[in-house]
């Protein structure tokens, strides 16, 4: 169900969680500023969430609140994880959801990085 991108955060969401270790993920990548693991269930040949590990709700909440050395950190963590996936060539494609009408359903910044095939369109007409 799509959240509200504007909702305080929610240190029970599954992400928060899976940032504690209190549920399992198959981590790609993890530094001071993101962890990045497999999306359980894929919507290409690579599929990895990359996560910051504050806590922010969505886009907006991050880039408003998060310090300089934060975005920068997660920004290149982002980065990383698609050039260490081997996705930079021939291509991959950046995802994040914000709020109801974007489709966001955790409440925690989180980019989707698809590889592996052709992707297609940007969004269904």
């Amino acid at each position: 169900m799509p959240i509200d991108a504007t909702q305080p955060y929610d240190p029970n969401n599954v992400f928060a969680k899976i940032l504690r270790g209190e549920i399992p993920s198959s981590r790609v990548y993890e530094d001071e500023y993101a962890i990045a693991f497999h999306d359980i269930a894929p919507a290409a040949p690579t599929h990895i969430l990359v996560i910051p590990t504050g806590p922010y709700v969505s886009w907006d909440d991050f880039s408003a609140k998060a310090s300089d050395a934060e975005i920068a950190g997660f920004v290149r963590a982002v980065g990383i994880v698609a050039r260490e996936a081997g996705a930079v060539e021939p291509g991959y494609r950046l995802l994040a959801n914000v709020g109801r009408h974007g489709g966001q359903e955790v409440p925690h910044l989180h980019v989707h990085v698809f590889a592996g095939q052709p992707l297609g369109p940007m969004l269904a007409r």
